[in-house]
Parts: C-alpha cells; sequence; structure tokens
C-alpha cells in the first residue's frame, strides 16, 4: 500500500465528545477515506514533556484532563489498546537518530488524542501510540522531531497530530457556532493555508514574527507545534490538502490538514 498521510486535526473543546457535529463529520469522513490503519501514532497538545516520550502502554485509559465541564462529559470513555512493540520501536530508533526518547507505560490518552479519535475510529478498534510534545521547543524542533520520526513509521501506521490552528482562551465564547469570526482568526488561516500550499517553510518556521495576529492567535503556542510534527514527518513540499475550516466558539479555527509525502 502507498504510504498514509500525516494528519493534523484541530480538536476544539472536550464538549466535542458529547457530539462534534461538523467538526466530527470531517473527522469521520478523513478517517473513511483513508485506508484503516494498523495504529495510529499521536501527538496531542495536551501532552508535553522535555524529552520525547513515547507512551507504551497496552491498555489506555480515557483521561479526562479538564474541569467545570457538564458530568455527562467526565463519563465518555474511549479506552483503546496500545501498541508496545511499536511504542519500543519509535523510542529506540529516535534514540538510534539523536533523539534521547523514553518510555512511559503508565501515559493513557489525553482529551486532545481521545476526542478526535471517538469519532474517526469509533469502534477503538485501532491501537494508539501517543507521543510528547515539548511546549518549551521551536516550532523547528518539533518539525526537526518529525522529519526523525518519518523514517521509523510503517506505511499502515497513521500520524495523527492534534492541536488548534488558532487557541485563544481569553476569547473564547462557548455556543456561538457559525458567527462571523474575528478578523484576526480568518487572518490567520488564510496566511497559514496559503504558506503550505505555497511550501513556504521558512515562513511557517517563523510564523510568530511573519503571520498576522500570531500571538493574539496563539497567546502561547503549544496547539500549534504538533501541525509542525505531522508537516515534518511528511518530507520535503508535500501534498497539502485542507479537508475543513470552520470556526468554532467564535475564535477556535477548526482547521484540518492531510500532508502527502511526494
Amino acid at each position: 500500500m502507498s504510504r498514509l498521510p500525516t494528519v493534523f486535526v484541530s480538536h476544539g473543546s472536550p464538549m466535542l465528545a458529547l457530539g462534534a457535529g461538523e467538526t466530527g463529520y470531517a473527522w469521520r469522513k478523513l478517517a473513511e477515506s483513508l485506508p484503516k490503519p494498523r495504529a495510529v501514532v499521536v501527538f496531542s497538545a495536551h501532552w508535553s514533556s522535555p524529552l520525547p516520550a513515547v507512551g507504551a502502554a497496552a491498555q489506555h485509559g480515557t483521561i479526562h484532563d479538564f474541569y467545570g465541564f457538564p458530568a455527562p462529559l467526565y463519563d465518555v470513555r474511549y479506552d483503546t489498546q496500545g501498541e508496545p512493540a511499536l511504542a519500543q520501536r519509535l523510542a529506540q530508533g529516535l534514540q538510534d537518530a539523536g533523539w534521547p526518547a523514553r518510555i512511559d507505560v503508565e501515559r493513557g490518552l489525553d482529551h486532545g488524542a481521545w476526542v478526535p479519535l471517538k469519532d474517526m475510529y469509533p469502534q477503538a478498534d485501532v491501537p494508539v501510540v501517543p507521543v510528547s510534545i515539548n511546549n518549551r521547543q521551536s516550532p523547528a524542533w518539533h518539525y526537526q522531531l518529525g522529519h526523525a520520526l518519518a523514517p521509523l513509521l510503517d506505511d499502515d501506521v497513521l500520524l495523527l497530530a492534534s492541536g488548534s490552528l488558532t487557541h485563544n482562551l481569553y476569547e473564547i465564547e462557548p455556543g456561538r457556532d457559525g458567527e462571523t469570526p474575528p478578523p484576526y482568526v480568518t487572518a490567520f488561516q488564510d496566511w497559514f493555508h496559503a504558506k503550505l500550499t505555497a511550501g513556504d517553510l521558512p515562513a511557517l518556521l517563523d510564523y510568530r514574527r511573519q503571520a498576522p495576529d500570531a500571538e493574539r492567535a496563539h497567546p502561547t503556542q503549544e496547539h500549534l507545534l504538533p501541525l509542525f510534527v505531522a508537516l515534518g514527518a511528511a518530507g520535503a513540499n508535500p501534498d497539502v490538502t485542507r479537508h475543513f475550516d470552520k470556526v468554532t466558539e467564535r475564535i477556535l479555527a477548526m482547521d484540518v490538514y492531510g500532508f502527502s509525502a511526494r
């Protein structure tokens, strides 16, 4: 089979676990358009560690890493198998490539991982290997991490990066879906889409200075860093497909991208 694309999804509010609407439909259609993977390697904005950590649990618990939401949300579970052998191989391969990766046998799946996976693979029948980001490192660091990981991924393993194309929780307005977002949100979306499709990697890695209202779109950048892992793992000048670009809660750009190696 040909190699699966790498995928970036914007995971939005944890409330999407109770009904993801158009976003969930986009996640499902994307998964249905791809060959079913043997396993998913997922990078979530909600797992950060100083060194790359690879989750090697045989069975993943559901981490409800949020507070202040309705009680039914805490009853939602997505308990799926891990793939310890793949996790060990990825960690060893990263170490051999000069990345001091470590194994974590206790880590489950945080909502950045399980909320989109719940719609993509609702039967929870695809093993998952979570890998951490480092929210103190740069986009270039994460791009290189993806680049180092690429040769370690089999063709039937999907790399899923989960974050958000815009993520300013100071301005979030729950329930205001479908309304016109502030201009900075669409300007940031448009800039990123233009640079991704043009293959302008230097601009993308320097987005903090070059993208319009970058610091307003991302007061902290952990929700954008997974995108650079997916981009790096796709190789030089990948084909870029945007599968979804709606905005929820007025300021969360829910863009979904696929990156296919040429």
